[in-house]
């Protein structure tokens, strides 16, 4: 991303702008004495539960890809059945429920707007905004509607919670983005806090976590910039008291299907 403009860069920041959330007032925090796994990635799964990394494009939709990618996994982890949901049914069609399009939005959003309208496949309601850059008229159609969600909830901004929630589903978690510390990750675990900020600017999902003999626990997350970006389209974000490294615990929640 070094040789594009700052315009470019600013398009994919889809939380630039928004204010901050009204959140769900359901609360998930860490049972006591929950025993989990120092390590837990859910893409290792089998049958898979994770889809294939995505790329939102010029279209500040990221909100749109977590909403999906946190719907797709809860799904697929309850039932079996592992789709590919249509963002651009939430881009197009979501803008009464509080989202902007492709000018920004929140997953908090896009699950109340599911709760009524269960999306359609990625096949039936394609992506375009991502070439077109507009947010496009709604072409919804009920019928064809898979998957909807029935609440969501809200974690805690610690550390433990967080690790608990992702090893029950993978989580929605709001970051800063617009540093070129983190535009320019290729490998390793970001922890520098005050390299990467904490004013949140762009969702993303966190799909694991893990505990590294130098660095210490990181998250795995899953951005919606192609594999070109990163490790392959994902990044690991090291584990830090609130706000957290490029501000990862403030806004961490998930949706039931």
């Amino acid at each position: 991303m070094s040789d594009w403009t700052a315009a470019e860069k600013d398009s994919l920041l889809g939380l630039k702008g928004m204010n901050p959330p009204v959140k769900s007032g359901n609360i998930h925090q860490a049972p006591p004495n929950q025993s989990i796994p120092q390590n837990w990635d859910w893409r290792s799964v089998t049958p898979s539960v994770v889809n294939p990394i995505k790329d939102q494009g010029q279209c500040g939709s990221c909100w749109s890809f977590a909403s999906t990618a946190t719907m797709e996994s809860i799904y697929a982890i309850t039932t079996g059945t592992l789709y590919s949901l249509s963002e651009q049914n939430l881009v197009s069609c979501s803008f009464l429920y509080g989202n902007l399009g492709c000018n920004g939005g929140w997953y908090y959003y896009s699950w109340k707007y599911t709760l009524t309208h269960p999306l359609e496949s990625e096949a039936n309601y394609p992506y375009t905004s991502g070439t077109t850059t507009k947010s496009g008229s709604c072409m919804y159609n009920s019928a064809l509607g898979l998957v909807s969600t029935t609440g969501q909830a809200d974690v805690l901004t610690d550390t433990t919670s967080i690790m608990t929630a992702i090893y029950q589903q993978p989580q929605a978690v709001a970051i800063e983005a617009d540093t070129a510390y983190f535009q320019t990750y290729t490998s390793g675990i970001l922890t520098c806090m005050t390299c990467c900020g904490t004013t949140i600017d762009h969702a993303v999902t966190a799909v694991g976590y893990g505990m590294d003999p130098t660095y210490g626990g990181y998250y795995i997350v899953r951005n919606s910039w192609g594999t070109s970006w990163g490790n392959a389209g994902y990044v690991n974000i090291g584990m830090a008291d609130s706000p957290g490294v490029c501000g990862i615990n403030q806004y961490v929640a998930y949706p039931t299907v």
